[in-house]
C-alpha cells in the first residue's frame, strides 16, 4: 500500500523575538534573544503550536515504499522535537560552555547489529537543526544528525528514526523535557502516555508514548530522548508488528534501555 507524499510545511522554523517568553513559559534571556540577531518582521511561535507539524518541508517525491508518508512524518516530528530542544536551550542563562568532548555519528548498524541504516538525512533534515542553532547564545558548534534504521534493513518490518545534534550545550534537563513536550504537539500527534524519566547508568532518559493519525488509523509510537552537554537526540520507532498496540501496553522502560544502547553506539569521542 503506497502512502501519500508528505504534507507541505509553511516554511523554515521561526525564531523568537527578544524580550518575549519562550514557547513553554520560560523567562526571556537578558541577552538579545536565544538566536542572536532577531528578525523584526517574523512572527513568534504561537504558544499552543511552537513549531510546524509532523510533515517535512518540500522535497523531491519520495520513492514508492510502504509507509513512506508515515516514515517521513515521523522524521519531521523528531526533527521538530530537536528544534524544540534548541528553543529550550535558550530559556535559561548560565555561564560557561562544556568542552567539546563527544559527537554523534550514524553507524551502519544499531542495537548490536539488529537495525541497519536505511537513510542518512543529515544533509537535509540535519541541516535544519544546525541552521536553527546557528547564533544561539547557549548552543555552540552544533551539527545535526538524522537517520532512519530498519530491522535488517527491511522497511516492511518497521522504522527507527534517530534525530539529534552534537556540539556544546547548556540547560540540558530543561531541553530533554521540552523535547518530550514538543514531540507530542505536532499535527495529528497525541501524547497517549505522558513522559516519564528513567535513570539508567547515570544517564537520564525521558520517554513517552504517542499516537500518530495516519490515513484514518492511529499508530502507536514510543519516543525517548536524552540531552547532555555535548549530545542530544530523540528516538522514535514504528514497529510493524506493534503499530496497533495499545499505548498503555508499551514497555517504556525497555524502550529507554534501547535508547541508552543507541546513545552508546552513536556517541563517541571527538577527533
Amino acid at each position: 500500500m503506497s502512502m501519500p507524499p508528505p504534507p507541505q510545511n509553511p516554511g523554515p522554523y521561526g525564531r523568537q523575538p527578544p524580550h518575549q517568553p519562550g514557547p513553554y513559559g520560560g523567562q526571556p534571556p537578558q541577552a538579545p534573544g536565544p538566536y542572536g540577531s532577531p528578525y523584526p518582521q517574523q512572527q513568534p511561535y504561537p504558544a499552543q503550536q511552537p513549531y510546524p507539524g509532523w510533515g517535512v518541508p518540500p522535497m523531491a517525491p519520495p520513492p514508492k515504499k510502504r509507509r513512506t508518508g508515515l516514515v517521513l512524518g515521523i522524521v519531521g516530528g523528531v526533527v521538530a522535537a530537536v528544534v524544540v530542544l534548541l528553543l529550550a536551550l535558550g530559556m535559561v542563562a548560565e555561564s560557561g560552555f562544556p568542552a567539546a568532548e563527544h559527537k554523534l555519528t550514524l553507524p551502519r548498524t544499531l542495537l548490536e547489529g539488529k537495525y541497519r541504516l536505511v537513510d542518512d538525512l543529515s544533509g537535509s533534515e540535519g541541516r535544519k537543526i544546525s541552521e536553527e542553532a546557528d547564533g544561539a547564545w547557549d548552543a555552540k558548534d552544533t551539527h545535526g544528525v538524522v537517520g532512519t534504521y530498519s530491522p535488517g534493513g527491511d522497511e516492511t518490518k518497521g522504522t527507527l528514526v534517530v534525530s539529534g545534534m552534537y556540539g556544546r550545550f547548556k540547560n540540558t534537563d530543561e531541553a530533554r523535557r521540552n523535547m518530550m513536550k514538543g514531540a507530542g504537539e505536532g499535527d495529528g500527534a497525541t501524547v497517549a502516555v505522558p513522559a516519564k524519566e528513567f535513570e539508567l547508568d547515570g544517564v537520564t532518559i525521558g520517554c513517552e508514548v504517542m499516537t500518530e493519525e495516519h490515513l484514518g488509523t492511529k499508530i502507536t509510537v514510543p519516543v525517548c530522548a536524552w540531552a547532555d552537554g555535548n549530545t542530544g537526540a530523540t528516538v522514535a520507532e514504528v514497529a510493524t508488528a506493534a503499530m496497533d498496540q495499545d499505548p498503555s501496553d508499551v514497555d517504556l522502560e525497555a524502550f529507554a534501555h534501547k535508547t541508552l544502547t543507541i546513545r552508546s553506539e552513536m556517541r563517541g569521542p571527538v577527533g
